[in-house]
C-alpha cells in the first residue's frame, strides 16, 4: 500500500509539468525563441481566456502568422468574435508572462 500512495503521489506530482497544451506545444515549435516556461505561461493565459477550439486556431498562428492577420483583417463577424477573444488571449499572456 506504502508503495502505491508513493508512485500516486510522485505521478500528480509531475503531472503539471508534462501537461502541454496546443498554444505551449505551438509555441515550443514555433521558429521564434522561446523558453519551455515561458511557453507554459503562454498556456496558461490561453487556459485562462481561451476555449479548445480557440487554442487550435490560435496555435496556428505560430506556424503561420500571415493567419492571424487574415482574420485580423476580415469581415466575418465570426472572425471578429474570435480576434477580441484572441486580443484578449494575448493581453492576458503579455501581463502574466513579461519579465
Amino acid at each position: 500500500m506504502k508503495k502505491f500512495l508513493l508512485s500516486t503521489v510522485v505521478v500528480c506530482a509531475t503531472a503539471p509539468s508534462l501537461y502541454a497544451g496546443v498554444i505551449s506545444n505551438a509555441c515550443i515549435n514555433s521558429d521564434r525563441p522561446a523558453t519551455a516556461q515561458l511557453c507554459s505561461c503562454i498556456q496558461q493565459a490561453a487556459d485562462l481566456t481561451l476555449g479548445s477550439s480557440d487554442q487550435r486556431r490560435a496555435a496556428s498562428f505560430f506556424r503561420d502568422p500571415n493567419l492571424a492577420q487574415e482574420v485580423r483583417a476580415s469581415a466575418s463577424d465570426r472572425d471578429n468574435q474570435f480576434w477580441d477573444r484572441y486580443h484578449n488571449f494575448g493581453q492576458t499572456a503579455e501581463a502574466m508572462c513579461a519579465s
